[in-house]
């Protein structure tokens, strides 16, 4: 099973809560994280993009670095490592987006991969006038769609001369090609986005569910394999989830019971309001994000426990069929990281060559 770190792009990582971790985002923290991921042999590092934060008194978000330009550094001061930016597809029109992917590419020596995201929070778009309106809630993997054609055209190829709804190209040349496999990675979980992963995406990625569930997003691997019976094509699961661990399970509990305690309840409310935005979706994951009683970590899947009890877990992860891997976050990303290889990744079967 592959593993890789969700590296805190933003302020206090993935805990909205006032009594978790507080801290800002910087490039000397990622790149910490990043070298200490790969000396302990992790698989991949993937940051996100979000443009405007929560609130509350937490301020969750509202500080955030931009992706392609932190991934693009931390690809110059690692070497087995592989790098995942992410795009907003709204901001970024495709061909510069190749450009860009090529480039860092040619940084990491072909370890750079993109992830595909439609955008799905009007705030970050509409405060600089970029928001398409509320029909993109129905059209955005269309666009997508668009979107990635067009990438894998001009990395396949070298030029495009597509012609879509939403996008067109006249003799669109972006060179050299990358020398990497560049992969594309999606987050989607209604149908329209495992369709689109089904179509386009190397890894598709899913929240797990729960606390010490770690089996419970196989619905997902079920959704997706029938999307890809579609398609013909061989695309792995990867599934975010947390770890809070430990010596002991009751040490580790008791980190997560005082982190539930400090949840930022404003954070938490513009977190819902803007979950409940997209009438036209009812199966996308916004809803599993914003779904108010476990959103103290946006309701991500989390394992709680000593670190034996946390690579039990992960290994059970690891044999639900069609599992390529997890996208891990920590409460402290630099302990986490470090306990991880340290302390769990040794007794965890599915690690072991």
């Amino acid at each position: 099973m592959q593993v890789g770190v969700f590296i805190p792009i933003n302020n206090n990582g993935w805990l909205i809560s006032e009594t978790a971790p507080q801290y800002k985002p910087s490039f000397d923290l990622n790149k910490a994280i990043a070298q200490k991921a790969e000396e302990h042999g992790l698989d991949f590092l993937l940051s996100m993009i979000k443009l405007r934060g929560f609130g509350g008194k937490t301020e969750f978000w509202e500080y955030g670095l931009e992706s392609f330009t932190l991934m693009a550094g931390l690809a110059a001061v690692t070497e087995r490592i592989k790098i995942f930016a992410t795009c907003a597809t709204l901001l970024i029109p495709p061909a510069y987006a190749a450009r860009m992917c090529n480039t860092i590419d040619s940084i990491s020596h072909g370890r750079f991969g993109l992830n595909l995201i439609t955008g799905w929070q009007p705030p970050e778009y509409t405060q600089m006038g970029a928001w398409p309106g509320d029909e993109h809630f129905k059209n955005r993997y269309k666009m997508l769609d668009e979107y990635a054609h067009i990438l894998r055209e001009l990395w396949d190829e070298g030029s495009s001369d597509f012609k879509g709804d939403y996008y067109a190209m006249t003799d669109c040349r972006v060179w050299p090609k990358p020398a990497g496999d560049m992969k594309i990675i999606c987050a989607g979980s209604s149908e329209e986005g495992l369709a689109f992963s089904a179509k386009w995406a190397d890894y598709a990625f899913c929240l797990g569910k729960g606390v010490n569930t770690p089996t419970a997003f196989s619905s997902n691997n079920d959704r997706l394999a029938a999307a890809t019976a579609k398609t013909g094509r061989d695309v792995s699961i990867f599934v975010l989830v947390m770890i809070i661990a430990a010596e002991t399970d009751e040490e580790a509990m008791a980190k997560w019971k005082n982190y539930n305690a400090g949840v930022d309840i404003d954070a938490i409310s513009w977190l819902a309001d803007q979950g409940a935005k997209d009438t036209h979706n009812a199966d996308t994951n916004v809803r599993q994000l914003a779904a108010p009683e476990g959103a103290v970590n946006i309701n991500m899947g989390t394992l709680v426990g000593s670190y034996e009890s946390v690579a039990r877990m992960l290994d059970e992860m690891a044999a639900v069929p069609n599992t390529g891997g997890v996208l891990l976050t920590f409460d402290d990303f630099l302990e986490g990281v470090e306990a991880f290889g340290t302390r769990i990744q040794p007794l965890m079967t599915s690690r072991r060559v």
